[in-house]
């Protein structure tokens, strides 16, 4: 099994190597360490003179960390513009907004990649397969999301759509004030009643 420690700089170094605006913006901070903690790993970068990413030792002060949960992974993945969002960053405020900036710009150019293994055209055609699988996975958690809110909603009702609750809400008002205004008319019958008693 490959070492994570040695294949995500690797994958991150081959990205950046295609975006010398990257490169240029990462060197500047060269020499600082980013840390990234997931919870259940966490790996430790120091970024070299070219602005590649160098694996570093756990033990040295990181100048930025980056702490993230795993399970956030396939909603920062899906929504790049947002997927710090899902981060806690702590430390230099310079090195980290170049890490964001980097983060949110590099794309993978699968097809240019895939040109190399297996030829343009094949590549062209796996990267229209991958994205149909991509757009039909999409859609079928869409439906799925969909047909269980229905069933819940609908057929064995264990949630209540918000404008139901609402309409309660306003019954309920409505009930309270009527109860209201009928025991204050039966007072007021009981008092007369009472009066003309005397």
């Amino acid at each position: 099994m490959m070492n994570p420690t040695f294949f995500i700089p690797a994958a991150i170094n081959h990205l950046l190597a295609a975006e010398p605006w990257a490169q240029a913006k990462l060197a500047a901070h060269a020499g600082k360490l980013v840390r990234i903690d997931t919870g259940a790993a966490t790996l430790t970068f120091r970024i070299a003179l070219d602005g590649l990413l160098l694996a570093a030792d756990a033990d040295e002060a990181a100048t930025v960390v980056i702490r993230m949960k795993l399970a956030d992974l396939p909603m920062m993945a899906q929504n790049r513009e947002r997927a710090f969002s899902y981060v806690k960053i702590e430390g230099d405020a310079e090195f980290a907004a170049a890490i964001s900036q980097v983060a949110q710009s590099v794309r993978w150019e699968a097809e240019a990649d895939l040109s190399k293994l297996v030829g343009d055209i094949a590549a062209q055609r796996l990267v229209q397969a991958g994205k149909g699988l991509s757009t039909a996975a999409q859609t079928t958690h869409r439906k799925i999301t969909e047909n269980l809110a229905e069933y819940f909603l609908e057929e064995n009702p264990m949630l209540v759509r918000p404008a139901a609750v609402s309409d309660f809400a306003q019954d309920v008002v409505k009930l309270r004030d009527d109860v209201e205004r009928l025991g204050k008319r039966i007072d007021k019958l009981l008092n007369k009643n009472a009066r003309e008693a005397e």
